[in-house]
């Protein structure tokens, strides 16, 4: 430091210090400029850094807008999606209306057992075809989640599949599987059930007072409640239709049969919800079949393997190309079963396949 009275050697000295204290500063600030943005492994220099920061600030505030834009326009189409679904339940709401003034006998509504006809039983009928194909979907989907070789599950049931190997066919087969469970016994009034002993004492009109009474409820069971008809043929049909080999490989373990089989109730699962539907379908069907008169003849039929096809009594379920047209063309097997009432003839749903005929008929 510089001294009094005036001293130049120290002065000079001093200065030499401050410099030297300078450059070492300087000499620190560039080492460490030098570790945070190396030239030679950055391709970013310190005077663009700035640019680029506000460039990425920019594209923020662009996507910000854009997002909230997008968020604006997802609102509006959920409100055009519950206008739509308005509109459409107005429109079937309308449908059916007019369904009911252009085909008063069609409608299960109000049904009089005095007005009971074939009609009825055909409209019966096809919400009972369509409870099974949603039963059926959801169980090939429990199939396709466990997996299953559903090639080989379909051939199991009918060994056509095997030899054709169609994917969109497969589905044929698991239906016939589960309408011939869930139609075995339909012509009796008891389903041939020792459990359903008390329905072959009933009369018309107390089948007709269930389907009545059934149509618009729900298949449920209430623990301690002696169970009702339906439940008990919801049970019985469960326990022959689902395998424990096929619930176990759904589930990984037996609960719903266990529930089932002790009528303590009924699972509170989609699979069971679907085959509750489908059975108390089949009830319905099995309530009004029994309605008619006595003296109405009425049978349930199906046709056998290498029939000669007849769209008398069979509907093909397949078009005729997808069937191996070009020859003679015979039922390989019965998807759904016929029925015929009185003067009455419903077809039954066959699969179709080029073979030679065998003999012509049903059974």
């Amino acid at each position: 430091v510089a001294q009094y009275p005036y001293d130049p050697d120290s002065i000079q000295s001093a200065d030499a210090a401050v410099v030297a204290e300078l450059r070492r500063i300087s000499e620190l600030k560039q080492c460490y400029l030098k570790n945070q943005v190396d030239p030679r492994t950055s391709r970013i220099s310190l005077p663009a850094l700035p640019a680029q920061l506000q460039e990425l600030r920019n594209l923020i505030k662009t996507y910000k807008i854009t997002i909230r834009k997008l968020k604006a326009e997802l609102e509006l189409k959920d409100a055009e999606i519950v206008a739509l679904r308005a509109e459409l339940l107005e429109s079937q709401s309308k449908a059916r209306a007019l369904e009911a003034k252009l085909h008063p006998n069609r409608s299960l509504d109000a049904l009089h057992l005095s007005g009971l006809n074939a009609t009825h039983f055909l409209t019966a009928l096809r919400y009972t075809y369509k409870s099974i194909r949603s039963f059926v979907h959801l169980m090939v989907k429990m199939m396709e989640s466990a997996g299953w070789d559903l090639d080989a599950a379909a051939g199991s049931i009918q060994p056509d599949m095997l030899r054709r190997r169609i994917p969109g066919h497969r589905v044929f087969a698991f239906e016939s599987y589960v309408c011939r469970r869930m139609f075995s016994g339909f012509n009796h009034r008891s389903f041939g059930l020792s459990s359903l002993e008390e329905c072959s004492s009933w009369d018309r009109r107390h089948f007709f007072f269930d389907f009545t009474r059934l149509k618009s409820m729900a298949l449920d069971q209430n623990p301690g409640c002696p169970p009702s008809p339906a439940a008990q043929l919801c049970r019985a049909k469960y326990l022959s239709l689902v395998h424990p080999k096929m619930e176990s490989s759904f589930f990984g373990d037996l609960d719903h049969r266990e529930t089932v089989g002790s009528g303590s109730g009924f699972p509170a699962a989609e699979f069971f919800a679907g085959f509750a539907e489908m059975a108390r379908r089949v009830w319905l069907l099995h309530c009004l079949f029994f309605s008619f008169k006595p003296e109405t003849e009425r049978s349930i039929f199906q046709v056998r393997r290498r029939t000669r096809f007849s769209d008398v009594y069979m509907e093909s379920v397949v078009a005729e190309e997808e069937s191996g047209g070009g020859g003679a063309t015979t039922v390989g097997f019965t998807v759904a079963p016929g029925f015929s009432l009185g003067q009455t003839l419903i077809q039954c749903k066959v699969y179709l396949i080029k073979d030679e005929p065998e003999l012509d008929g049903r059974s």
